[in-house]
């Protein structure tokens, strides 16, 4: 099952980028571009998801 997740990102003042979600509880990434925060965030939101299943 897919789920679609907004996420809130923005740009740290040391460069980094970092992504909250409102709609996933816990879900923090942080990335040195924006699509390497995408990528983690992808998969913190997996991992969190199939947590809350148990």
């Amino acid at each position: 099952m897919e789920h679609i997740v907004n996420l809130h990102i923005e740009k740290l003042p040391e460069g980094f980028y970092l992504a909250t979600s409102d709609y996933v509880q816990g879900l923090v990434a942080q990335g040195r571009t924006i699509a390497e925060t995408i990528e983690i965030a992808k998969d913190v939101a997996k991992k969190l998801i199939e947590a809350q299943r148990i």
